[in-house]
Protein backbone atom coordinates (compact mmCIF):
# COMPACT_ATOMS: atom_id res chain seq x y z
CA UNK A 1 0.00 0.00 0.00
CA UNK A 2 1.32 3.43 -0.95
CA UNK A 3 2.69 5.66 1.80
CA UNK A 4 2.91 8.71 -0.49
CA UNK A 5 1.71 12.05 0.85
CA UNK A 6 0.08 14.67 -1.31
CA UNK A 7 -0.63 18.38 -1.16
CA UNK A 8 -2.92 20.68 -3.12
CA UNK A 9 -1.77 21.94 -6.52
CA UNK A 10 -0.52 25.51 -6.16
CA UNK A 11 0.56 28.28 -8.49
CA UNK A 12 -1.95 27.48 -11.22
CA UNK A 13 -4.84 29.69 -12.29
CA UNK A 14 -7.77 28.82 -14.52
CA UNK A 15 -7.26 30.19 -18.02
CA UNK A 16 -10.15 30.78 -20.42
CA UNK A 17 -10.10 28.95 -23.74
CA UNK A 18 -9.49 32.08 -25.81
CA UNK A 19 -6.55 33.12 -23.62
CA UNK A 20 -5.14 29.59 -23.83
CA UNK A 21 -5.24 29.84 -27.61
CA UNK A 22 -3.52 33.23 -27.50
CA UNK A 23 -0.80 31.92 -25.20
CA UNK A 24 -0.24 28.81 -27.29
CA UNK A 25 -0.06 30.81 -30.53
CA UNK A 26 2.28 33.38 -28.97
CA UNK A 27 4.59 30.65 -27.71
CA UNK A 28 4.62 28.97 -31.11
CA UNK A 29 5.52 32.25 -32.77
CA UNK A 30 8.36 32.84 -30.33
CA UNK A 31 9.81 29.35 -30.30
CA UNK A 32 9.60 29.05 -34.09
CA UNK A 33 12.37 31.65 -34.34
CA UNK A 34 14.78 29.29 -32.58
CA UNK A 35 17.66 28.36 -34.84
CA UNK A 36 20.83 26.37 -34.35
CA UNK A 37 23.82 28.58 -35.15
CA UNK A 38 27.54 27.95 -35.53
CA UNK A 39 28.78 31.53 -35.45
CA UNK A 40 28.86 33.05 -31.98
CA UNK A 41 29.72 36.51 -30.71
CA UNK A 42 32.25 36.45 -27.89
CA UNK A 43 30.12 38.91 -25.88
CA UNK A 44 29.86 37.59 -22.30
CA UNK A 45 26.64 36.10 -20.94
CA UNK A 46 25.97 36.56 -17.20
CA UNK A 47 26.37 33.42 -15.12
CA UNK A 48 23.04 34.19 -13.44
CA UNK A 49 21.24 33.72 -16.78
CA UNK A 50 22.76 30.27 -17.25
CA UNK A 51 21.91 29.33 -13.66
CA UNK A 52 18.28 30.43 -14.05
CA UNK A 53 17.89 28.43 -17.28
CA UNK A 54 19.40 25.30 -15.75
CA UNK A 55 17.15 25.73 -12.72
CA UNK A 56 14.18 25.83 -15.11
CA UNK A 57 15.40 22.64 -16.79
CA UNK A 58 15.63 21.04 -13.35
CA UNK A 59 11.86 21.32 -12.96
CA UNK A 60 11.34 18.77 -15.74
CA UNK A 61 9.35 15.60 -15.03
CA UNK A 62 11.39 12.43 -14.62
CA UNK A 63 10.94 8.75 -13.98
CA UNK A 64 10.06 8.25 -10.29
CA UNK A 65 11.11 11.90 -9.80
CA UNK A 66 14.74 10.75 -9.64
CA UNK A 67 15.93 13.72 -11.74
CA UNK A 68 18.78 11.74 -13.33
CA UNK A 69 20.66 14.68 -14.82
CA UNK A 70 23.59 16.93 -14.10
CA UNK A 71 24.65 20.03 -16.03
CA UNK A 72 28.21 21.35 -16.14
CA UNK A 73 28.46 24.98 -17.32
CA UNK A 74 31.90 25.88 -18.65
CA UNK A 75 33.16 29.41 -19.33
CA UNK A 76 36.87 28.88 -18.59
CA UNK A 77 38.75 29.48 -21.89
CA UNK A 78 41.40 26.85 -21.17
CA UNK A 79 38.83 24.16 -20.45
CA UNK A 80 36.78 25.10 -23.52
CA UNK A 81 39.94 24.77 -25.61
CA UNK A 82 40.53 21.28 -24.21
CA UNK A 83 36.94 20.29 -24.96
CA UNK A 84 37.24 21.59 -28.51
CA UNK A 85 40.51 19.72 -29.09
CA UNK A 86 39.10 16.42 -27.82
CA UNK A 87 35.79 16.86 -29.66
CA UNK A 88 37.50 17.66 -32.96
CA UNK A 89 39.66 14.56 -32.61
CA UNK A 90 36.52 12.44 -32.42
CA UNK A 91 34.92 14.40 -35.25
CA UNK A 92 37.90 13.82 -37.55
CA UNK A 93 37.50 10.09 -37.01
CA UNK A 94 33.78 10.44 -37.74
CA UNK A 95 34.25 12.26 -41.05
CA UNK A 96 37.25 10.12 -42.07
CA UNK A 97 35.33 6.86 -42.11
CA UNK A 98 33.64 6.42 -38.76
CA UNK A 99 30.30 7.48 -40.23
CA UNK A 100 28.42 5.65 -42.95
CA UNK A 101 28.02 7.25 -46.38
CA UNK A 102 24.28 7.46 -45.70
CA UNK A 103 24.87 9.43 -42.49
CA UNK A 104 27.30 11.82 -44.17
CA UNK A 105 24.85 12.31 -47.03
CA UNK A 106 22.13 13.26 -44.52
CA UNK A 107 24.46 15.85 -42.95
CA UNK A 108 25.59 17.34 -46.26
CA UNK A 109 22.76 19.93 -46.59
CA UNK A 110 23.66 21.32 -43.17
CA UNK A 111 27.30 21.83 -44.12
CA UNK A 112 28.99 20.50 -40.98
CA UNK A 113 32.59 19.29 -40.77
CA UNK A 114 35.17 18.35 -38.15
CA UNK A 115 36.12 21.96 -37.35
CA UNK A 116 34.25 23.20 -34.24
CA UNK A 117 35.41 26.76 -33.44
CA UNK A 118 32.12 27.47 -31.67
CA UNK A 119 33.31 25.31 -28.78
CA UNK A 120 35.77 28.09 -27.94
CA UNK A 121 33.94 31.14 -29.28
CA UNK A 122 30.65 30.65 -27.45
CA UNK A 123 30.91 32.21 -23.97
CA UNK A 124 29.37 29.13 -22.34
CA UNK A 125 29.31 25.40 -22.97
CA UNK A 126 26.71 23.48 -21.02
CA UNK A 127 27.48 19.77 -20.94
CA UNK A 128 24.50 17.54 -20.17
CA UNK A 129 25.13 14.36 -18.20
CA UNK A 130 22.72 11.48 -17.66
CA UNK A 131 23.00 9.76 -14.29
CA UNK A 132 22.75 6.06 -15.09
CA UNK A 133 22.29 5.25 -11.42
CA UNK A 134 22.33 7.00 -8.06
CA UNK A 135 24.08 6.24 -4.79
CA UNK A 136 22.52 6.02 -1.34
CA UNK A 137 24.14 7.15 1.91
CA UNK A 138 26.04 3.84 2.11
CA UNK A 139 27.35 4.09 -1.43
CA UNK A 140 24.99 1.43 -2.76
CA UNK A 141 23.57 1.82 -6.26
CA UNK A 142 20.03 3.11 -6.72
CA UNK A 143 18.49 2.14 -10.06
CA UNK A 144 17.23 5.07 -12.13
CA UNK A 145 14.26 4.68 -14.44
CA UNK A 146 13.54 6.21 -17.85
CA UNK A 147 16.88 8.01 -17.85
CA UNK A 148 17.10 8.89 -21.60
CA UNK A 149 13.50 10.10 -21.66
CA UNK A 150 13.90 12.17 -18.50
CA UNK A 151 17.19 13.76 -19.58
CA UNK A 152 15.76 14.45 -23.04
CA UNK A 153 12.82 16.35 -21.55
CA UNK A 154 15.09 18.40 -19.27
CA UNK A 155 17.43 19.19 -22.17
CA UNK A 156 14.53 20.39 -24.30
CA UNK A 157 13.37 22.63 -21.48
CA UNK A 158 16.90 24.02 -21.13
CA UNK A 159 17.10 24.84 -24.84
CA UNK A 160 13.70 26.53 -24.65
CA UNK A 161 14.67 28.55 -21.58
CA UNK A 162 17.89 29.71 -23.23
CA UNK A 163 16.04 30.73 -26.38
CA UNK A 164 13.36 32.64 -24.46
CA UNK A 165 16.14 34.41 -22.56
CA UNK A 166 17.41 35.83 -25.84
CA UNK A 167 20.34 33.47 -26.40
CA UNK A 168 21.29 31.20 -29.28
CA UNK A 169 22.46 27.61 -29.00
CA UNK A 170 24.08 24.75 -30.84
CA UNK A 171 23.68 21.13 -29.79
CA UNK A 172 26.78 19.03 -30.36
CA UNK A 173 27.11 15.28 -29.81
CA UNK A 174 30.63 14.03 -30.55
CA UNK A 175 30.81 10.26 -30.44
CA UNK A 176 32.12 8.81 -28.21
CA UNK A 177 31.87 11.37 -25.42
CA UNK A 178 33.78 9.68 -22.61
CA UNK A 179 36.40 12.43 -22.73
CA UNK A 180 33.87 14.87 -21.28
CA UNK A 181 33.45 12.87 -18.09
CA UNK A 182 37.22 12.78 -17.69
CA UNK A 183 37.82 16.47 -18.46
CA UNK A 184 34.96 17.65 -16.25
CA UNK A 185 35.73 15.18 -13.45
CA UNK A 186 32.28 13.62 -13.30
CA UNK A 187 31.67 10.23 -11.63
CA UNK A 188 31.44 6.90 -13.44
CA UNK A 189 27.69 6.88 -12.80
CA UNK A 190 27.25 9.70 -15.31
CA UNK A 191 27.35 9.65 -19.10
CA UNK A 192 27.67 12.79 -21.22
CA UNK A 193 24.84 13.13 -23.72
CA UNK A 194 25.37 16.54 -25.29
CA UNK A 195 27.38 19.75 -25.42
CA UNK A 196 25.27 22.88 -25.78
CA UNK A 197 27.16 25.95 -26.99
CA UNK A 198 25.40 29.07 -25.65
CA UNK A 199 25.78 32.73 -26.47
CA UNK A 200 24.77 35.62 -28.69
CA UNK A 201 24.82 35.04 -32.45
CA UNK A 202 27.61 36.75 -34.36
CA UNK A 203 26.51 39.65 -36.55
CA UNK A 204 27.32 37.56 -39.63
CA UNK A 205 25.69 34.36 -38.33
CA UNK A 206 23.92 32.34 -41.00
CA UNK A 207 21.59 29.36 -40.95
CA UNK A 208 21.45 26.62 -43.62
CA UNK A 209 18.30 26.89 -45.70
CA UNK A 210 17.74 23.17 -45.18
CA UNK A 211 17.65 23.63 -41.40
CA UNK A 212 14.72 26.03 -41.68
CA UNK A 213 12.49 23.36 -43.21
CA UNK A 214 10.11 22.04 -40.58
CA UNK A 215 7.45 19.40 -41.08
CA UNK A 216 3.89 20.79 -41.29
CA UNK A 217 1.45 20.09 -38.49
CA UNK A 218 -0.42 17.47 -40.52
CA UNK A 219 2.78 15.43 -40.75
CA UNK A 220 3.49 15.42 -37.01
CA UNK A 221 0.00 15.30 -35.47
CA UNK A 222 -2.78 12.73 -35.58
CA UNK A 223 -6.01 13.62 -33.77
CA UNK A 224 -8.34 10.72 -32.95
Amino acid sequence: MSNATHQPLEGRATVADDEMQERASAFHSQISTRRTIRDFDTKPVPRAVIEACVAAAGTAPSGANQQPWHFVAVSDPGLKSQIRSAAEEEERRFYAGGASDEWLEALAPIGTDADKPHLEEAPWLVVVFAQRYGLDADGQRIKHYYVPESVGIATGMLLTALHLSGLATLTHTPNPMGFLRDLLKRPDSEKATMIIAVGHPATNAKVPEFAKLKKPLDDILTVL
